[in-house]
C-alpha cells in the first residue's frame, strides 16, 4: 500500500488535471495510510494475543512499519510539505538502528524487539504523517515531536546494544 500512497502524494497534478479537487488527493492518500496503519496494528495485536510470534515476524514487522512511514515521509518531502531536516534525521536514525539490529543478530544479541519508546515513536510518527497528509494544523509540530522521540528511542536501542555487548 505504501507505493500507492507515495504515488498519490507525488502526482497531485495528475489528479487535478483529471478533475479531482486537491482535498481528495489528501483523502485518498490519508485513507490508504490509515488502512495500512490499522492492519499493521491488528497484525501485531493478533500475533501477541494468539502467541503467533516468530523471529521472521519480529524482523519483518518493523521493516513493514519503516516502508510505510518512510514512504509517506518521502512522498511528503517530494511534495514539499515537510522539512528536509526532520526527514533526514528520521531516516538516518532508522538506517543506523537497522544496521545495529543486523550486527546484534550476527552476534546473537537480542535487541530486535521494539522498546516502549520505539513503539511510541512509531505512533507519533504515524499521527504526524496523518496530520501532514491532511494538512491539518500542528502537523509540523507533531513531526518535530516525533523527531525528538526518534532520537530518544535510537539512543535507547544503542544503550541496550552496548549493555548487551559487555
Amino acid at each position: 500500500m505504501a507505493p500507492i500512497m507515495v504515488w498519490i502524494l507525488t502526482n497531485r497534478e495528475y489528479f487535478i488535471s483529471n478533475g479531482f479537487h486537491e482535498s481528495w488527493i489528501a483523502y485518498f492518500a490519508g485513507l490508504i495510510f490509515v488502512i495500512a496503519s490499522v492492519t499493521d496494528f491488528f497484525d501485531g495485536y493478533i500475533a501477541r494475543e494468539w502467541n503467533l510470534r516468530s523471529r521472521i515476524g519480529e524482523i519483518l514487522d518493523p521493516l513493514a512499519d519503516k516502508m510505510l512511514t518512510i514512504g509517506a515521509f518521502l512522498g511528503l518531502l517530494i511534495s514539499d510539505m515537510v522539512s528536509v531536516w526532520a526527514i533526514y534525521i528520521i531516516l538516518v536514525r532508522e538506517l543506523f538502528i537497522s544496521g545495529l539490529r543486523i550486527d546484534a543478530l550476527s552476534k546473537g544479541i537480542d535487541i530486535v524487539s521494539a522498546s516502549w519508546s520505539g513503539k511510541v515513536k512509531t505512533v507519533i510518527q504515524m499521527v504526524a504523517i496523518g496530520f501532514l497528509i491532511m494538512e491539518w494544523p500542528f502537523g509540523n509540530e507533531i513531526l518535530w515531536l516525533s523527531v525528538l522521540l526518534t532520537l530518544y528511542s535510537g539512543w535507547e536501542y544503542l544503550q541496550r546494544y552496548l549493555d548487551k555487548l559487555q
